[in-house]
């Protein structure tokens, strides 16, 4: 393994494993605690627009050019928005648990009410840490109690004075209208239950894609498939990269 320390590889804690001539990009959802706190900045990240842009800024560092992208939850939708931006640095999406939109409305089900958004706000602002422990609980498949308690204490890493604008940031989101500029294949994973992304959505985004896009269901609950099936999801992987030893990056 090498890790990179110097610019924004550095900044981000970018890892790069494995070797060949395809990279895949995997990139963390909220409560990843990846990137160095310290430079958070929740003027600069109020919207997903500055972390597209620090996504391009990273492929443009490593010299990479059409990789697969693999992100998860906040990360899915970035990874789009990048694509958009420079479709020449991206063979295909992997979109897993990603959405668009958190709240219903407009003929939209996006799983929560504004009243439930701010709910969630603000019992973070109240107690962080409780909030943590239960969001996990929640989230994560309860028959996988050790992932809930991974998730848990992931989150209970995180800086409350970050967390919660950055939280701000993914629940109000609005990104709708980004998914018709999609032209890169896109793969949308989806699990049979989760409670932060109902199936519905992953199915507006394929339809919303104008490029070719598919769902994949993966048998088990919650948000983090990675984490709780993550065999399943490796023969999701495997099918969209046609496995050939690329090399991984992690961000």
């Amino acid at each position: 393994m090498v890790v990179l320390e110097k610019g924004l590889s550095g900044a981000l804690n970018a890892k790069v494993t494995g070797s060949g001539n395809e990279a895949i990009i995997l990139a963390h959802g909220f409560g990843g605690d990846q990137s160095d706190p310290n430079l958070y900045d929740p003027v600069k990240y109020s919207s997903y627009d500055a972390f597209a842009n620090d996504l391009i800024s990273l492929i443009e560092e490593l010299n990479l050019e059409s990789s697969v992208f693999v992100g998860h939850s906040m990360s899915g939708i970035i990874g789009c928005i990048a694509s958009i931006k420079r479709p020449d640095l991206f063979k295909s999406l992997v979109l897993i648990g990603a959405s668009p939109r958190y709240i219903n409305g407009d003929g939209y089900e996006g799983g929560f009410s504004d009243a439930e958004i701010e709910d969630i706000i603000s019992n973070m602002e109240s107690n962080f840490y409780n909030w943590a422990q239960a969001f996990a609980s929640a989230v994560v498949d309860a028959k996988d109690p050790p992932s809930v308690d991974m998730f848990s204490k992931c989150l209970q890493r995180m800086r409350p004075e970050f967390a919660v604008p950055v939280a701000r940031t993914v629940f109000y989101s609005d990104e709708r209208d980004v998914l018709e500029k999609v032209m890169t294949p896109c793969v949308i994973v989806q699990t049979t239950r989760d409670i932060v992304v109902p199936n519905s959505v992953a199915y507006y985004m394929q339809e919303k894609i104008k490029g070719k896009s598919t769902v994949e269901i993966i048998e088990t609950d919650g948000h983090f498939p990675h984490l709780t099936a993550h065999l399943q999801l490796l023969d999701v992987l495997t099918a969209v990269m046609n496995f050939n030893g690329p090399k991984n990056i992690s961000t």
